[in-house]
């Protein structure tokens, strides 16, 4: 069974700086490419980066690009989202996603391999 757990979220002041991890299980995880969505408060899903299997290849969303940074270990089986100068419009919850293979994207994975997601929220 696929499983992907997101830590890390939390409250934090702006300019500030997150790390989410994503541990996930079930699967050969270096076989897949990877990704981070978000959802705001009343607002559709957006997203933000993903990651090839080997971690060769990183792409991010323009409102993200500059501030965030996509890693993985594939020898821990996790997926990280380095954050900083965050922003009050960055407040969501951030779900790590797989992609059906090893390529990434700029849209979603499908739905049926999402985490439960982790809450950032951004506030002074």
């Amino acid at each position: 069974e696929v499983q992907l757990v997101e830590s890390g979220g939390g409250l934090v002041q702006p300019g500030g700086s997150l790390r989410l991890s994503c541990v996930a299980s079930g699967f050969t995880f270096s076989s897949y490419g990877m990704s981070w969505v978000r959802q705001a408060p009343g607002k559709g899903l957006e997203w933000v980066s993903g990651i090839t299997g080997g971690g060769g290849s990183k792409i991010y969303a323009d409102s993200v690009k500059g501030r965030f940074t996509i890693s993985r270990d594939n020898a821990k089986n996790t997926l990280y989202l380095q954050m900083n100068s965050l922003k009050p419009e960055d407040t969501a919850v951030y779900h790590c996603a797989r992609y059906p293979g090893w390529r990434v994207t700029t849209t979603p994975p499908p739905r049926g391999y999402w985490g439960q997601g982790t809450q950032v929220a951004v506030s002074s």
